[in-house]
């Protein structure tokens, strides 16, 4: 098996389809509502949180049978339904078309894989067996939660504030360089965590 290539893409005002709107699509919705995406939900029906974006005008909703020119325009397909059939036809006209596709739970009709991730803020880590032990990317999943805490999406914010200002000064090229990297040392990472850590815990008065 070829390895993966690790990327983190921009989907903001992309068309993107999702075909299927049960509670397994309703969470890759969900997802890609987060990135800015154009989202287009093609199902026979839908769970009551899919109909609420659609209300809310976070997405498009079409409550029919899928078609073929539904794949017009789009970036990438997201296919969760329950025929088999189906997805297999979805997935072999996104690839003639070129369309990035992925057949949720069906390894050999995706493109791409959902790896496990870790969010705190702006940091995410994502984790991927290549489709070998998903239960082991969830293991690690956990396991990384639990080093990196939420105090990690401040200080992430914080060290953004901070490298704006320090590559908008006069200092050199190589002073810019060392000065970020210390920054980011694991000296400065845990004094501010713990400072935000007491932050948190601290009762307001």
């Amino acid at each position: 098996m070829s390895s993966l290539f690790p990327m983190f893409l921009k989907l903001e005002a992309r068309r993107c389809l999702v075909v299927g709107a049960g509670s397994v699509a309703a969470g890759k919705i969900d997802g890609l509502v987060e990135t800015g995406a154009r989202v287009l939900v093609v199902a026979t029906w839908a769970l009551p949180q899919v109909t609420e974006r659609a209300e809310a005008g976070q997405i498009e909703l079409q409550l029919r049978p899928f078609s073929l020119d539904d794949l017009t325009g789009a970036f990438l397909a997201i296919v969760a339904t329950s025929s088999a059939d189906l997805n297999r036809e979805i997935y072999r006209e996104a690839l003639r078309r070129g369309v990035l596709c992925n057949v949720v739970d069906v390894p050999e009709l995706c493109d791409f894989y959902y790896p496990a991730v870790v969010r705190r803020g702006d940091l995410q880590i994502a984790i991927s067996t290549n489709g070998q032990s998903p239960a082991l990317a969830k293991r690690l999943r956990e396991q990384l939660e639990q080093q990196f805490g939420p105090a990690y999406a401040e200080w992430i914010s914080d060290l953004g504030a901070t490298r704006k200002l320090v590559m908008a000064s006069d200092l050199s090229s190589d002073r810019k360089r060392e000065l970020l990297l210390s920054l980011a040392s694991r000296t400065a990472a845990e004094a501010a965590l713990a400072a935000e850590t007491k932050r948190v815990e601290e009762p307001v008065a």
